[in-house]
């Protein structure tokens, strides 16, 4: 996070918490500088990026004033599914947000697809341009199962800002993150089994859970620090679960990232009832802040942890590459792979393996940082501007995913049924859950604001309100 974002921050949480109330003119630019030790241009920029959030309003000649109207809406509740093992189903809308992919004039505001065209990834373009023109056979051949080893070691490397301390010989390349938390479950799991989700879940993980013919026990989640932990430990008591799924960092759908203190706490847990681990890093290295936050496999001491990630959502999905690293259970995700996939396509992973070694990553990492958490600012702005007031809203601290929940009543599919016809299609929030719950959620993604645009947002805005009045 930059200086003038770290002070626009600060700022935003002081008018959320009320110690600048509305209308109220807020310090001058000088003072400010002299506060908080930074340059007048800094003070500028943060004010600037506020404006943009809609929070302030410039008046000549007099200073900065909160924006009159609405507060800050709360940020959801505990959520409380169904504690029992349940089949999963959804599928059939999982399929419709799929189909609209590549519908060019469809706004996409529930997709989970990042924005792939900054300008620090023209090396990766380059790179892979370069090894086309080599046209070398061991390009279009098998490698090694587990993964070319410059990828691997340019992985390890990148995992030492996590916390961990991976070998190459510790990782297993895989066709995407899907496919790692694949192999990881089958692992671990068999059919029949049951697995604890963190409540709202990714629908990927709970589509592969469901083919699988694997049930899951949904756990409650706060929004802020993650999964309930004693929901967990009861689920633990009452039920044989045979692993648990998280996504404790930039969590999908509701951005959150889980306290170190909880994370230690999740491990000893899982210890003590001898349960897997699968944690789902796939967002973690856009954390706003930096240094990014850890890991849970930082933690793991026994190697009970299957940390799985990717590249598709850093850089881009089309690239299939991801990753797990199994600890204990590398042979059998080895195995798993074998015969599922087989090998990876080599030629993305050394394209990606040359990004990282040349030293391309880490400044792609900082620079979409910075715009996604832009992204946030502005789009929040827009909720708070068109949205009705009865709403809550996550407060994402990293990644492009935003949760919004209406009132109990409200149904998000039969909104999208509606916005589809307007070329607007949303994430219904009972995608993200096994037995359906949450139609009165929805996620929103805010990757690039040439798709999540203040246009859509106010039609989005609009159908919301009127759907509450009718």
């Amino acid at each position: 996070m930059t200086r003038y974002q770290h002070l626009a921050s600060l700022l935003a949480e002081r008018i959320e918490q009320g110690l600048y109330q509305s209308g109220e003119r807020l310090p001058s630019v000088r003072l400010l500088s002299q506060e908080h030790g930074v340059s007048i241009s800094t003070v500028q920029q943060a004010y600037h990026l506020l404006e943009e959030q809609q929070m302030i309003q410039p008046q000549p000649r007099s200073g900065y004033f909160v924006a009159p109207g609405k507060t800050a809406p709360p940020v959801p509740p505990l959520t409380r599914p169904v504690q029992r093992p349940v089949e999963i189903t959804q599928w059939d809308s999982v399929l419709e947000l799929l189909s609209n992919r590549h519908n060019g004039e469809m706004v996409q505001l529930g997709s989970g697809i990042p924005d792939v065209t900054p300008s620090t990834i023209k090396p990766l373009w380059r790179e892979m341009v370069r090894l086309g023109h080599l046209q070398d056979p061991m390009l279009l051949s098998y490698d090694a199962l587990n993964g070319v080893s410059l990828l691997r070691e340019q992985i390890a490397r990148l995992s030492v800002d996590s916390g961990c301390r991976l070998d190459a010989a510790d990782i297993v390349v895989t066709t995407g993150c899907h496919e790692a938390l694949s192999v990881a479950i089958r692992a671990v799991c068999q059919y029949g089994d049951i697995v604890a989700v963190e409540s709202p879940a990714f629908h990927g993980t709970m589509q592969t859970l469901r083919g699988l013919g694997i049930r899951v026990i949904e756990i409650p989640t706060d929004s802020v620090t993650g999964v309930s932990l004693e929901a967990l430990e009861l689920a633990f008591e009452q039920w044989p679960i045979k692993a648990v799924i998280v996504v404790p960092n930039c969590n999908n759908p509701l951005g959150f990232i889980m306290p170190d203190t909880r994370k230690k706490a999740l491990i000893l847990l899982a210890q003590r009832f001898d349960i897997a681990i699968i944690e789902d890093d796939v967002y973690g290295e856009l954390a706003f802040d930096y240094p990014r936050p850890v890991t849970l496999k930082s933690f793991d001491e026994d190697g009970r942890v299957l940390l799985c990630s990717s590249f598709s959502k850093t850089l881009a999905p089309g690239l299939r590459v991801g990753w797990v690293a199994p600890g204990r259970y590398f042979d059998r995700v080895l195995h798993t792979k074998y015969i599922s996939t087989g090998s990876t396509a080599v030629q993305t992973q050394i394209a990606v393996g040359e990004f990282a070694r040349q030293g391309h990553y880490r400044p792609h990492l900082r620079r979409v940082r910075r715009q996604y958490q832009h992204n946030l600012g502005i789009v929040t702005g827009w909720v708070r501007k068109y949205f009705p007031e009865s709403i809550c809203v996550s407060r994402p601290q990293g990644g492009f995913m935003m949760w919004i929940e209406l009132p109990e009543m409200f149904d998000a599919v039969r909104l999208n049924r509606r916005l589809l016809e307007e070329n607007v299609q949303i994430a219904a929030g009972s995608l993200f859950s096994a037995a359906g719950k949450y139609r009165n959620c929805l996620r929103l993604n805010y990757a690039s604001l040439g798709q999540c645009n203040e246009q859509a947002i106010r039609k989005l805005g609009i159908a919301v309100g009127r759907e509450m009045d009718a």
